[in-house]
């Protein structure tokens, strides 16, 4: 190997893949019976064996990454030359990379000292704890400087599956999901190596392309009969879950999913569900560089991935009287204009924006519409006592919805905003509050906001910055708020991530300076390209130290 092919361990990408044909009934059968046969005997893998595989699967992606990523932007309407590509790179491979490392993190640590790693348990006052999962080393604290993400917990136990399996070997099936290219395989990590479950998993028709790259990055699990990649729609996808060999399943996808399957099955069921997103903002004194960096950070949480993300924020709640709201929806609107047009890759998203936005004579139409993309669409002052369409149900198309609580004392704002998140709004995965620096030397408004993050029946409260953060960086929990009812599932049950194994979660917290500099790279403009994708890939692969210069270089041109 010469130096130059030493130093990117990336190959060339190729052409856009080829979705395979839906998988025939018989081809699923013995897909089935093969993962039955081997069930038991992935259970009874060594911590040893179990890293070797976690080493091949990452080792693996890292081969196909910038091809998958060639094939994601042509999917995707992304030209190669577009600040774009970073977006797949890093809804593709770096997640799953990242995840991959610190899995193997915790299986190590887990043969060596029989625990995972993260922070002090520290007891909370309603006899639960809550602990630190990021930063999870050094390298993470300089390149996301002052973020800290904790989780809530109700009891202290950790890594189940490994001090007392409740199970010899069973096979999950995962419905995968159509939107971010990690989620498949994020999906099948958190079932191998937290459950201890053999997958079959069915690729979603909307990136079925990136298939034949997951059977190639995870050649060995297939080989060894620990996981099978299956093709197909509605009628292949219930044919699987149905099958008398699976013994559970897992879906990424909507509440009619879910709806559908679950009254068919008496099986376990999983499910991450999607939200209509509320990013609450406490009325203050904001700067105008304040009130411009949470503006474009709220339009980022919409525009990333063209809107089409369970995490995208939906509704934005502010106060009334609260003086700078005017500046801040200006300021929104600006930052909209800097985002790219998106063609609305993914299925029925027109008819979706068009039903959303019928009859709004304030809805604001930003961005050219050329080449088949869509508009971003800003509708506010919906009537916080009435019972809008934006508040019941998730549009997952780039629609962003504001309401105004009558209220200018940010105490009673606060109380109000949350009693509108848990009652009115769809879903219980992920909610936002920006909070003005003034809370920091308020006793009454830091007491207020920490109730706020109490109270919010949210799986993900972030302060500060995109919710999304909790998803990307893999140490953190990532579902619903626990205790749906199976008849309204919302956003649905159970938790994937968590690579520190925690049990017994609540919710994770996130809390983010008000600014940061280098801007983040899901900001509306941000010119990282496709360098800052593959640069953090290459740097979360391996947790080295001689990669950081790179990353932050590419950070700063954003």
């Amino acid at each position: 190997m010469n130096a130059m092919k030493s130093s990117n361990p990336f190959q060339n990408p190729s052409a856009q893949s080829t979705a395979p044909p839906p998988t025939p009934p018989k081809q699923v059968d013995r897909a089935l019976a093969r993962l039955a046969d081997n069930a038991r005997r992935f259970t009874q893998l060594s911590f040893a064996a179990r890293t070797a595989l976690v080493r091949a699967m990452r080792d693996g992606y890292l081969a196909v990454a910038a091809e998958s990523v060639a094939a994601a932007c042509a999917a995707k309407g992304i030209p190669m030359d577009s600040p774009l590509v970073a977006e797949e790179w890093c809804l593709g491979p770096w997640i799953v990379v990242r995840h991959l490392r610190l899995i193997e993190r915790s299986l190590t640590a887990l043969a060596r000292r029989g625990d995972t790693l993260f922070g002090p348990m520290v007891p909370t006052p309603d006899g639960g704890f809550t602990t630190r999962v990021f930063p999870t080393n050094a390298l993470d604290a300089v390149l996301f400087r002052g973020l800290h993400i904790d989780v809530r917990l109700r009891d202290a136990s950790r890594a189940r599956f490994y001090h007392s399996p409740d199970h010899e070997g069973r096979v999950v099936a995962i419905l995968g999901a159509g939107n971010v290219n990690a989620i498949a395989a994020q999906d099948v990590i958190t079932k191998l190596f937290n459950e201890g479950k053999v997958c079959a998993l069915k690729m979603n028709p909307v990136n079925a392309y990136l298939g034949p790259f997951l059977e190639r990055a995870f050649a060995q699990l297939i080989a060894r009969g620990f996981l099978a990649i299956l093709y197909g729609g509605g009628e292949e996808g219930a044919y699987l879950v149905e099958h008398p060999l699976v013994s559970e399943v897992h879906i990424t996808g909507s509440d009619a999913t879910y709806n559908r399957i679950r009254p068919r099955l008496t099986k376990p069921i999983t499910a991450e569900l999607g939200n209509v997103s509320p990013v609450i903002v406490v009325p203050g004194e904001y700067s105008d560089r304040e009130l411009t960096h949470q503006a474009r950070d709220v339009a980022g949480a919409l525009t990333y991935n063209a809107s089409f993300d369970c995490n995208a924020a939906k509704v934005v709640v502010t106060a009334s009287g609260w003086a700078q709201r005017a500046a801040f929806l200006a300021a929104l609107e600006a930052a909209f204009a800097r985002a790219a047009p998106r063609v609305p890759y993914y299925p029925g998203a027109e008819e979706r924006c068009e039903r959303f936005t019928r009859g709004r004579p304030d809805v604001r139409r930003i961005g050219a519409t050329s080449g088949g993309t869509l508009p971003w669409a800003f509708c506010p002052n919906l009537d916080p006592a009435g019972q809008d369409e934006g508040f019941r149900r998730e549009s997952f198309c780039p629609v962003l919805f504001e309401t105004a609580l009558p209220a200018t004392d940010p105490v009673e704002f606060l109380d109000k905003a949350v009693e509108l998140a848990n009652t009115r709004l769809w879903g219980t995965l992920n909610a936002t509050l920006v909070a003005p620096r003034a809370t920091e030397r308020d006793p009454d408004l830091a007491g207020a906001l920490e109730r706020a993050i109490g109270g919010l029946r949210y799986g993900t409260v972030a302060v500060n910055c995109f919710a999304g953060l909790g998803y990307a960086f893999s140490s953190p929990p990532w579902g619903a708020y626990p205790g749906a009812d199976p008849a309204d599932i919302q956003s649905g049950v159970g938790w994937v991530h968590n690579t520190a194994m925690l049990e017994g979660i609540e919710k994770v917290v996130l809390r983010h300076p008000l600014t940061t500099a280098p801007r983040p790279a899901y900001h509306p403009g941000n010119r990282g390209g496709a360098a800052l994708g593959r640069r953090l890939t290459a740097l979360d692969a391996r947790g080295s130290w001689f990669r950081l210069p790179g990353v932050v270089a590419a950070a700063l041109r954003g």
